[in-house]
């Protein structure tokens, strides 16, 4: 894949993302060969030009976390974008609906490390025994596609949907909570709109952060110390609408919120 194509394809997304417009999936028009390993090196790119614009990242993300929704894509392994300064949203504070396309939510369990991990080979215990502290999160969810339609290159390219990051404040040391046990409600305006347990992302979330570690030494990268890892959601999205106040409840773990405007 040459560099002018990467950069046309990054552009594609990017300017989608900042002027808030629908576009087609790559997929079915621009390039509809485009790979995993194309879409990584789309994302690469429009990483780098968020960096140039000022941007800056405070942490990766994790996407098709569910086995269930990996056996249906037809992949091993999960994908990973990432969340930059701009996308977060304080605990308690609102956001703008106009700032959007088409947001969704959903609730996900946050890491911090003390330590930095490199692959390949970690493990859950690995990331249990290098984690700081866990943390209850939403994600904001945002694709830049038409209807949420897209194949898994395509949300690759599109940094996998990433728009918003709530991060919560209880913070939890590993040990102290059974992660994989821990059950989530997530209520819009006091009506529960779904429930999920820390099982749902790969058997347990610290899994996720295994499997982050692994797929990023293959480009020679690590997970990194004191940034927040978002593992994936617990549930299905949720769409947002104006006047919303998002409510996301962990056994054991706290909550977190936010309003839409």
């Amino acid at each position: 894949m040459d560099k002018h194509l990467i950069k046309e394809l990054a552009d594609y997304t990017h300017n989608a993302e900042k002027e808030k417009r629908e576009i087609i999936k790559i997929t079915a028009e621009l390039y509809p060969e485009l790979s995993i390993e194309d879409a990584y090196m789309v994302q690469e790119e429009l990483v780098k030009q968020k960096l140039e614009e000022g941007s800056k990242i405070i942490g990766p993300k994790m996407g098709i976390t569910s086995e269930a929704k990996m056996k249906q894509m037809n992949v091993d392994n999960p994908i990973y974008g990432y969340i930059f300064d701009y996308m977060v949203v304080n605990e308690g504070e609102s956001i703008s609906i106009d700032d959007y396309i088409h947001p969704k939510v959903e609730p996900e369990i946050g890491f911090v490390l003390s330590r930095d991990l490199e692959g390949p080979g970690v493990t859950a215990l690995d990331v249990l025994r290098a984690t700081e502290y866990v943390f209850p999160a939403m994600e904001i969810i945002d694709s830049r596609y038409e209807n949420f339609n897209f194949t898994l290159p395509d949300v690759i390219a599109d940094n996998t949907s990433a728009a918003g990051a709530v991060f919560g404040t209880s913070l939890k040391r590993p040990d102290a909570v059974e992660l994989d046990v821990v059950g989530v409600t997530l209520s819009i305006n006091g009506e529960i709109q779904a429930l999920g347990a820390g099982a749902a992302v790969l058997g347990h979330p610290a899994n996720s952060v295994a499997r982050l570690a692994n797929m990023l030494s293959e480009k020679g990268e690590k997970v990194k110390a004191g940034q927040p890892i978002l593992t994936g959601g617990l549930t299905a999205a949720v769409p947002l609408s104006p006047g919303d106040f998002v409510n996301a409840k962990y056994g054991g773990l706290g909550d977190v919120s936010f309003f839409v405007k």
